[in-house]
């Protein structure tokens, strides 16, 4: 399919994969014939999978995630079905990146349809099909509309209220990339032709070879990843995260608590590390016990992970800090986290917080792990208005 072509479809259940090079995030949203959902229960992704007529399934890294539509059990009211990609890595573009989207009969399998958007740049999010209604009978388009402020650009677009915005994300319009005219039913792109620039993008970490831990110790900076891979192996010991701070007016205490936030392979909450709860997957992950002050050398807490012990489950770690206290980051001198080997102390990977926001949570960093079964660190610094983990379940799962 070329953009703005359309195939009618000859069955009632179809499923649209969206297969690219990275991973991607796909996601579906119902549309009225105003171009709105009705809700954000219309709004369908791996932390909302089903709704009326319209499910999400993830391919778990080793497929494409797909988008399936009942088109019999789509709502009265209900026009359109908007299927969107987005690249799971947090700032990456859709430069050099080509998307492709499958259409399938959703019993048999079989193609329909495929469509691969041309020429795309900085966009970091896409809506790349549509199964819409036309008179009576259903059908599908290819779109390719580009955004340049994310999954979270292209929600406020159709109603979905986004509570935080993405980390990074610029506070400006989604960026629409050439897209042919829209039937009369929908909600058409503006007709005056793109700026001949789009707006420089975030600055993001740089897009040379993969960082890994055979130089020695790592540096990170805000949004850089290091592969913990050491002597073209794969690091699966035992770790340590250390965790440390100091206030920044001397003599005040402050009490910041440090966990672990465990995820599964479609971001599902596993578990909590804590000072309440300092045991979980069965031992693979512990935790050194409340620091209530921050003072004294060294780390104030620190999380030992069993990267080989870890359940095959658990796919993602979020290292969090809150202020239990409701003290704020401004209040605090020097932050940072540090990947230890537990077996010699060598310190692997280190991460300095540079800024401080008004909030009581923080997310310091992530482990993720590779369909090749290596784990790779992020550093991310991103604050969150939250005082106990609890809080930065959703927030964290959304990060991954």
């Amino acid at each position: 399919m070329t953009p703005g072509s359309n195939i009618p479809l000859p069955v009632t259940r179809v499923t649209v994969d969206v297969a690219a090079p990275v991973r991607l995030d796909v996601s579906g949203l119902l549309l009225t014939a105003d171009g709105k959902v009705r809700s954000d229960d219309d709004f369908i992704f791996y932390n909302q999978p089903t709704g009326p007529g319209v499910t999400y399934r993830s391919g778990g890294g080793s497929a494409p995630d797909a988008i399936t539509v009942d088109t019999t059990a789509v709502p009265p009211g209900i026009e359109k079905i908007v299927v969107t990609a987005s690249p799971d890595a947090t700032g990456q573009t859709f430069q050099g990146i080509e998307p492709t989207a499958t259409i399938r009969n959703a019993d048999d399998n079989t193609v329909l349809a495929s469509f691969t958007p041309p020429q795309l740049g900085t966009e970091t999010a896409l809506v790349i099909v549509e199964v819409y209604l036309r008179n009576g009978a259903w059908k599908a388009r290819a779109v390719g509309q580009g955004y340049a402020n994310g999954l979270a650009g292209i929600a406020t677009d159709f109603g979905v209220t986004v509570e935080e915005p993405a980390p990074g994300a610029p506070p400006t319009p989604p960026m629409q990339t050439p897209v042919p005219p829209m039937p009369p039913t929908t909600q058409a792109s503006p007709t005056t032709p793109p700026p001949p620039a789009a707006p420089p993008a975030p600055p993001a970490a740089p897009p040379s070879g993969k960082i890994n831990l055979d130089k020695g110790r790592v540096s990170l900076q805000k949004n850089q990843t290091v592969s913990l891979v050491k002597g073209g192996r794969p690091l699966l010991s035992q770790v340590k995260m250390g965790l440390g701070w100091e206030p920044a007016y001397r003599g005040k205490d402050i009490d910041l608590d440090a966990s672990v936030i465990a995820y599964g392979p479609q971001r599902n909450h596993i578990d909590s590390c804590y000072f309440g709860k300092l045991s979980i997957v069965n031992g693979a992950i512990k935790h050194s016990g409340d620091n209530l002050t921050g003072e004294g050398g060294g780390d104030d807490e620190v999380i030992v992970v069993d990267l080989g012990r870890l359940p095959q489950e658990v796919t993602g770690l979020v290292f969090t800090v809150n202020s239990f206290s409701g003290q704020k980051f401004t209040e605090v001198a020097k932050a940072y986290c540090r990947l230890i080997d537990a077996a010699s102390g060598e310190e692997l990977v280190r991460f300095d917080l540079t800024n401080a926001e008004a909030q009581t949570g923080v997310m310091m960093a992530k482990l993720i792990k590779q369909f090749s079964g290596e784990w790779e660190m992020t550093a991310m610094g991103d604050f969150v208005k939250s005082r106990t983990v609890r809080g930065m379940v959703k927030p964290a799962a959304q990060a991954l």
